[in-house]
C-alpha cells in the first residue's frame, strides 16, 4: 500500500496539541498553537467571490499554513484541524477537492 505524505486534514474535532488550526472569521482562536484564519465566501455573486478569483480563502489560507510551516514560523504540525460553519466548511472541502496547490499539499482526514 502506497502511503499518502500529505497532511490529513479534520473538520469538526477539537483541536489536540501539535495541531495547526484552520479558522473561520467568527469562530474563536485557540489558545495554543498555530492557527490561521480565513473569511468563508458569501453565497451569490459579488466582487472577489469564487468565480472571479483564482482560488478561494480556504485555498489561501491553508498555502500559508503550509509555507508558515516550511519557513518554521510554525511548528512542525501533522495535521490540520477545521473550526467553521458549514459554509466554511464547504469552503474547506472545496480546496481540498478543487485546489491544485492545496489537494498536493493536504487532504481530507
Amino acid at each position: 500500500m502506497e502511503k499518502d505524505g500529505r497532511i490529513p486534514v479534520y473538520i469538526g474535532i477539537p483541536p489536540g496539541p501539535g495541531d495547526a488550526v484552520l479558522v473561520e472569521d467568527g469562530h474563536a482562536m485557540p489558545e495554543a498553537g498555530h492557527a490561521m484564519r480565513f473569511v468563508a465566501p458569501k453565497l451569490g455573486h459579488q466582487p472577489g467571490c469564487l468565480c472571479c478569483t483564482a482560488r478561494g480563502p480556504a485555498a489561501n489560507a491553508f498555502s500559508a499554513l503550509y509555507r508558515d510551516r516550511a519557513t518554521g514560523i510554525a511548528p512542525y504540525f501533522q495535521r490540520v484541524v477545521v473550526l467553521a460553519s458549514l459554509p466554511g466548511q464547504a469552503d474547506v472541502k472545496a480546496a481540498l477537492d478543487q485546489d491544485t496547490v492545496t489537494r498536493a499539499r493536504f487532504r481530507l482526514g
